[in-house]
């Protein structure tokens, strides 16, 4: 088994185990409310100022996200410049390497004419 099929696996694991914990706070809910009275609303002051608990999730996710690209460009940073002291590759291999990731198809530029 690949690396990418273990990691397909942990994913596939990870959200049925979500799905599960979702469908049982379902169940828990729907038992809550057919045996708790209702309970009267409260005006709590400046509750419509406060962010939406969606919003609150979205914004987190967002933060997070760009944390991990920043993060991966970092790493890929530090891999380039060190590039040179990995065996089997010289200083142009990694920025060969760096360069095809981003789109330039790994070819090394042409030097210009003397």
């Amino acid at each position: 088994m690949d690396s990418t099929q273990v990691q397909e696996e942990i994913l596939n694991t990870v959200r049925k185990s979500q799905e599960t914990v979702v469908e049982a706070i379902k169940s828990w809910v729907e038992t809550v409310q057919s045996i708790a009275p209702k309970v009267p609303s409260v005006q709590v002051p400046f509750a419509d100022k406060l962010p939406k608990p969606q919003d609150l999730v979205a914004s987190a996710y967002d933060f997070a996200e760009k944390l991990l690209a920043g993060q991966r460009k970092f790493a890929e940073d530090v891999l380039k410049a060190t590039a040179a002291l990995q065996p089997g590759q010289d200083a142009h291999d990694g920025q060969d390497a760096q360069e095809g990731r981003n789109g330039q198809g790994g070819k090394a530029k042409a030097s210009p004419a003397k």
